[in-house]
């Protein structure tokens, strides 16, 4: 299936979001971490599920993603399933030229974000629902994704998406855990008393270590229950143990479809299977 039909079924989904690599690293690191992504959406393509590559995620500049799949991407491997990420951190001419170049090239599915305002570059336009209507008016037949934060706001981000003007076939959640599963639990049943179509896939976040450094860091980005990660360590649980609590979690709320977030692209494919064996 694609993306879109997977996000769309009634089955659960567990997807994951991959990372290109970092702008300015040396071209040998970049290939090397290129070629791990391309083994890894591969691997994952045939299990048949749901692949989101990011566009300069957590603040940090990175090498265009669509350019590279677009070139080197295996046949294998059904585009279909894999969304890349587009924010408005870049021109209005080549967000304009990156969607059509994305339907051309197969990929029949983008997110389009806002994009960090507090670093790099301006915003193109005040915010991302502005971009996809244009993309919207350009490109028809590409199938557009938007972003909602269930921990903010709750009467304001449903009514964004319950606008017309808001422009999305599905949506993506900012990373939650089953430590906020309250705030989940009320965004979801808001979003179905307000009758909101688009699918919802929600983000969970694969911590591999309680360094509290680390964690603090990926404050800037994203609500981090910094303690309460801390204390699942704390008492014997496994990156994939916490994983597996925050997807059981989002289940038993009814948000049945989520994204994995921050697998290293190496070992990617292993530890979904790892995930995957630990839902049953």
């Amino acid at each position: 299936m694609s993306a879109l039909s997977h996000m769309k079924s009634d089955e659960p989904l567990v997807g994951v979001e991959l990372r290109p690599p970092r702008t300015g690293m040396s071209h040998r690191d970049s290939i090397d971490v290129w070629i791990d992504m391309y083994h890894a959406m591969e691997r994952l393509a045939r299990r048949d599920t749901v692949i989101f590559l990011t566009d300069n995620a957590v603040g940090e500049a990175e090498e265009e993603n669509l350019g590279h799949l677009s070139a080197n991407l295996s046949d294998r491997v059904d585009r279909s399933k894999i969304v890349p990420f587009l924010t408005t951190k870049h021109s209005l001419d080549y967000c304009h030229l990156y969607a059509s170049r994305a339907l051309a090239s197969g990929f029949p599915a983008i997110t389009v974000l806002g994009g960090d305002r507090a670093t790099g570059p301006e915003r193109c336009v005040p915010h991302s629902a502005n971009l996809r209507r244009s993309i919207r008016h350009r490109v028809p037949a590409l199938q557009l994704g938007g972003w909602a934060n269930p921990l903010r706001d709750l009467p304001g981000q449903v009514d964004l998406l319950a606008g017309p003007e808001y422009e999305v076939d599905f949506y993506l959640t900012q990373i939650v855990s089953h430590h906020q599963i309250r705030e989940v639990d009320r965004f979801v049943k808001e979003t179905s008393r307000r009758g909101i179509q688009a699918p919802a896939v929600f983000g969970v976040f694969f911590y591999r270590s309680a360094r509290p450094e680390t964690l603090r860091w990926l404050s800037r980005y994203f609500p981090v229950p910094v303690e309460q990660v801390i204390g699942d360590f704390e008492r014997g649980m496994s990156p994939v143990e916490i994983c597996v609590t925050t997807i059981r979690a989002l289940r038993e709320v009814g948000a049945t479809r989520v994204y994995v977030s921050n697998l290293h692209p190496r070992w990617a494919d292993s530890l979904y299977s790892e995930i995957r064996a630990a839902i049953g």
